[in-house]
């Protein structure tokens, strides 16, 4: 693994984006045949199939915070304001727009609730039900703002032994007091519609951004370890993955994708699992210089913004054909329809990112 800043290949952050990217699309598809009603069957492979790519927040999370650090290293709070002006570019302002044409274009894949003035529209806007899949957003951009924690961290637990086991049981141990306490008061508890914002707070997803965060710091250690013991974390995915299963059937038909949550220990461990993994088969390519390191890095420059127009794209195949064909074809619908999207996905990002260079070229040429 190189420590060189710009390495112009991918690291282990790249593939956690990548994989996210290309998960999170499946999960928004097969969200849209669920509610056409197909039979119990196919509602039962739909939840399988679900609980499968259900790991994406957390490895996104994962590769930003093992990305982040690798290419600030050294970062101090005085270049806070520099990381914040590029993030801003590359993060804020996709958001933006993309929230804007969600709630202006097609208000109806609105989460929760629905905006009828200008301050319920401000409120949709931020709170991310502006789209199903908005709501990682306002997550994820708590971690962007808080980096200069993760800065600090991942040079003052490295110092020692005592202090990286220290952070890392802290950090274990407290995640699962906040999945206790999410268990027992929001998931089918008393505040589950009044604390469901509970799912957005950074809190809920902070075990992979310090993970990520101390990954990079001690790579080398963590390669030797999966190379020696992937196969027990292959183990504990299968087991995680049965378990998840188990959980999400336990609430029987029609299947509700509501219940297949990322907050319960099931799913954090499954999703840890894969992101053993995944980092594994990072660690092998980079060892090997496999050829797919430049289209993986490629790929990982624009999977934030294929992330963001997913469900716009969705939403145009599914009008176009996909509704019609899933009534009677729910399967070929999902294969399609996912094909089609993360393909229109990522073309549109790759067109509108180099359309707008071009734009900026010739504004200050």
């Amino acid at each position: 693994m190189t420590t060189k800043t710009n390495s112009p290949v991918a690291d282990v952050g790249d593939y956690m984006k990548v994989f996210a990217c290309t998960a999170v699309m499946m999960q928004t598809v097969l969200s849209l045949v669920l509610k056409t009603g197909p039979d119990a069957g196919v509602q039962t492979g739909i939840g399988v199939v679900y609980n499968l790519v259900k790991y994406t927040a957390p490895a996104f999370i994962f590769g930003i915070l093992f990305s982040t650090i690798r290419t600030n290293e050294d970062a101090q709070l005085s270049n806070y304001g520099s990381y914040m002006t590029k993030q801003f570019s590359a993060l804020f302002v996709p958001t933006f727009w993309w929230t804007l044409i969600y709630l202006l274009v097609i208000p109806n894949v609105q989460q929760v609730t629905k905006f009828h003035n200008v301050g319920s529209f401000l409120w949709q806007f931020v709170n991310g039900n502006a789209a199903p899949h908005l709501w990682y957003n306002t997550m994820m951009l708590q971690f962007i703002i808080l980096m200069p924690f993760f800065w600090w961290l991942s040079r003052w637990a490295v110092k020692s032994s005592k202090r990286l086991y220290s952070v890392l049981f802290v950090t274990v141990v407290g995640y699962f007091c906040w999945l206790l306490f999410y268990d027992h008061f929001v998931f089918h508890g008393p505040q589950m519609q009044n604390w469901y914002l509970l799912d957005r707070l950074f809190i809920s997803f902070i075990i992979y951004g310090i993970f990520g965060d101390l990954a990079w710091k001690k790579h080398k250690q963590l390669e030797k370890l999966l190379r020696r013991f992937w196969w027990i974390i292959a183990i504990i995915l299968v087991a995680t993955f049965v378990w998840t299963n188990s959980e999400l059937s336990a609430f029987g038909h029609p299947v509700n994708l509501a219940n297949a949550i990322y907050y319960k220990p099931s799913m954090t461990l499954y999703a840890l699992a894969i992101i053993g993994l995944v980092a594994a088969l990072a660690f092998l390519n980079i060892r090997q210089h496999a050829r797919v390191l430049n289209p993986m890095h490629f790929l990982a420059i624009y999977a934030y913004r294929a992330y963001l127009s997913n469900v716009f794209w969705l939403q145009v195949v599914w009008h176009l054909f996909g509704e019609q064909l899933s009534n009677g074809h729910p399967v070929w619908t999902i294969i399609t329809c996912y094909l089609l999207t993360w393909i229109l996905a990522f073309a549109s990002a790759y067109l509108l990112h180099i359309g707008w260079f071009a734009i900026k070229h010739k504004i200050s040429a």
